[in-house]
This record gives C-alpha cells, sequence and structure tokens, in this order.
C-alpha cells in the first residue's frame, strides 16, 4: 500500500475512534476500503460500552439492598470514562481475572471473546501500598469496617469501630460500602480492599484513605460477576489503554 494512502488509512481510524468515545449509539463507518472485523477480537472501532442516557439512568438508579437504601449517582456530574462499560480488553489476561489499573484509576473484570467489563475507581493511600498477584479469597455484603491500629493510631477517634469494638456496623456510611472483596496472597490477608462507596466524587481520584473504591452500584455489579476465587492482579504502572 503506498505510504500516503496508508496515512490516510490510519487517520480515519483515528478519527473514527474519536468520534465512538463522545457520540453515544454512533456505529463505524463502512465502506470499499474499511478492513473487516477481526472475528476473534472485537474491533477497537465499536464503542462497547456507550450506554443511552436511559441506561445510564437505569444503571446508577438509587436501590435497595438488604434494607439499605443506596442513593442514585449524579451520573452526568462523573467523568464520562468512570462510567461501568464493555471495553475490548486491553490487559491479556484469561477470562475472569480482575485486574486493577492503579494509575489509570480502572478495575478489568476480563471476558471470555476479548472484551472486559471496566469500571472507574478511586484509590485511597492503602491502595497505593500493595502490587502483585492474589485471589479474591473472600467476599461480603454490607461488611462491618474495623480499621486497622496504624489508622486508629492517627485517628484516636476511630478508637470505638476498632476490632476489640466490633467495627461499624454496615450501612451508607460505613467506608467499605455495598460491597467488599478481600484480597489474599499465598493464604495471607494483604490486607487489600476492593469495595463500594457512596463519595462517586472520589471515583478517577487518589482520595485520603482507603484501598479501591467503586460506586455501590458498580461494587454490587462486579460482586454478581467475579468468580469464586478470582485471580486479581493489581498494577501500579499504566496499562496502555
Amino acid at each position: 500500500m503506498p505510504e500516503s494512502r496508508s496515512r490516510t488509512l490510519t487517520r480515519r481510524a483515528f478519527l473514527s475512534i474519536s468520534a465512538s468515545i463522545f457520540v453515544a449509539g454512533c456505529e463505524t463507518t463502512s465502506g470499499p476500503n474499511a478492513p473487516p472485523p477481526s472475528p476473534a477480537r472485537p474491533s477497537r472501532q465499536l464503542p462497547l460500552g456507550l450506554a443511552s442516557d436511559a441506561e445510564l439512568e437505569a444503571r446508577y438508579a438509587a436501590v435497595e439492598d438488604s434494607g439499605h437504601l443506596i442513593p442514585a449517582v449524579p451520573f452526568r456530574d462523573m467523568d464520562p470514562k468512570n462510567y461501568r462499560q464493555r471495553v475490548v480488553d486491553p490487559t491479556g489476561e484469561k477470562p475472569g481475572t480482575v485486574i486493577v489499573d492503579t494509575a489509570n484509576r480502572f478495575l478489568y473484570l476480563t471476558e471470555p471473546g476479548g472484551t472486559a467489563m471496566r469500571y472507574g475507581v478511586g484509590i485511597g493511600r492503602d491502595g497505593f501500598a500493595w502490587q502483585g498477584e492474589g485471589i479474591v479469597h473472600w467476599r461480603q455484603p454490607w461488611p462491618r469496617w474495623k480499621p486497622p491500629a496504624e489508622m486508629i493510631a492517627r485517628q484516636p477517634s476511630l478508637e470505638k469501630y476498632s476490632v476489640a469494638n466490633g467495627g461499624m456496623a454496615p450501612g451508607i456510611a460505613n467506608p467499605l460500602g455495598a460491597r467488599a472483596l478481600y484480597i489474599f496472597q499465598n493464604n495471607q490477608d494483604t490486607l487489600y480492599r476492593l469495595h463500594g462507596t457512596a463519595e462517586w466524587r472520589s471515583i478517577g481520584k487518589a482520595a485520603s484513605a482507603g484501598c479501591v473504591r467503586l460506586v455501590n452500584q458498580d461494587v454490587i455489579d462486579l460482586y454478581r460477576r467475579v468468580p469464586h476465587h478470582a485471580r486479581i492482579v493489581v498494577h501500579q504502572s499504566p496499562l496502555a489503554v
């Protein structure tokens, strides 16, 4: 192929991808020069994760769960990249693997067929303290929160929620939110958690405390999808997305 035509096709593909990010429901332009999609892997030009306002309203609506009322998430005030969405898998991991991209503030759950569910996450100080590979050893709906001794030393007012005192009761105000996934490595608790939060403004940001947080609606969705004893890989260096 002549070099000038190659540059034209490359620019056309770039513009097609850019348009798909900003226009909900758009489709890849077809034509005699368009390359056929790969049957083994979804085309990166397909807007896999884009949803209509109605779908997003339903996805982030208020919901009652186990007697707890979870408020609606004002998704229009969030960066759209942090919406839960299906994307082409950038990780290369086997289906059923959880991948945390700490630098880009994304969590992926890989699926068969080359796609992944991607969730926007917030990262706390503890979220930068661990990387590597482990398993989701324990999962808990509406967990009790028991701050570690180091946190209580920094904030003595949290003593009432210590392990000895039974922790904080489940609820919307609980820092672990609606669900918590506990990560173990070599049969040892890493103290690394994936958990819910009502603080939707913290998604996509580095917060002051905590591990990896998702809005409660997203952590409930993740909880339903994660296989038993799923493998988890945590990267502190950014993935190429």
